[in-house]
């Protein structure tokens, strides 16, 4: 959806920069409809034909751009001096909350986005978003694999913020504490089994070869 940057600089961008909030605003009354694309859009002063050029797909497009938005406070958080002398996984921790912390002003939006996203036929663009969340960090820390740990700390990822995510919604605890506590809990729980897969490699198993081998006898060649 966004140009190519080669191509110079978005004529759009200032119109869902000026649309964005008050969207956020009536969506969470209204949840993330056309309608309420079309009012946010006449109450930020933007026609008809800026907002149908600015989300040619409507609201499911405003939905794109905040969690691009979102993603970019988080990289922003990484990329700040203070997170130079942080572990991997306070790293990961921070780029999470930073994260939440960009939704919070609009807790019930994110939540009426969440629900929307779950529809089945948003499928498709949910997994997108919560994959590039998760690319978005791992660049912002530095990761530079291109082997199978590419894509399995991706995935990993993607589930520790799904649930994070699920929890940050029925948290009501001063400045989220419970949620923090809960996501570092989660990266600990990987951490553990990382540890366990290096320890296994040591003896000479390989624990994604394991894996494989279950695959082939849930699903035999051929069927």
């Amino acid at each position: 959806m966004n140009p190519d940057p080669a191509e110079g600089p978005d004529p759009f961008e200032p119109v869902r920069q000026k649309v964005l909030p008050e969207a956020l605003k009536a969506a969470a009354f209204d949840g993330f409809t056309r309608q309420m694309l079309a009012r946010a859009g006449a109450a930020a002063g933007a026609t008809a034909a800026e907002i149908a050029a600015a989300f040619p797909y409507g609201s499911i497009d405003l939905l794109r751009y905040w969690s691009e938005e979102a993603d970019r406070a988080a990289a922003a958080a990484l990329a700040a001096e203070s997170a130079g002398g942080l572990k991997i996984r306070e790293k990961v921790a921070l780029g999470l909350e930073a994260r939440l912390a960009h939704l919070a002003p609009h807790k019930e939006a994110a939540r009426r986005a969440a629900a929307t996203l779950a529809l089945p036929h948003h499928a498709p663009t949910a997994a997108r978003l919560l994959w590039n969340t998760a690319d978005a960090i791992w660049r912002a820390i530095g990761d530079s694999s291109t082997d199978f740990n590419f894509y399995s700390k991706r995935a990993i990822l993607s589930g520790v913020w799904t649930s994070s995510l699920a929890r940050w919604f029925a948290d009501d605890s001063e400045g989220a504490a419970d949620t923090k506590a809960f996501i570092r809990a989660r990266i600990e729980n990987v951490m553990q089994f990382e540890k366990f897969k290096a320890r296994a490699r040591d003896t000479g198993f390989d624990p994604e070869g394991m894996f494989g081998w279950l695959a082939k006898i849930r699903y035999p060649e051929g069927r």
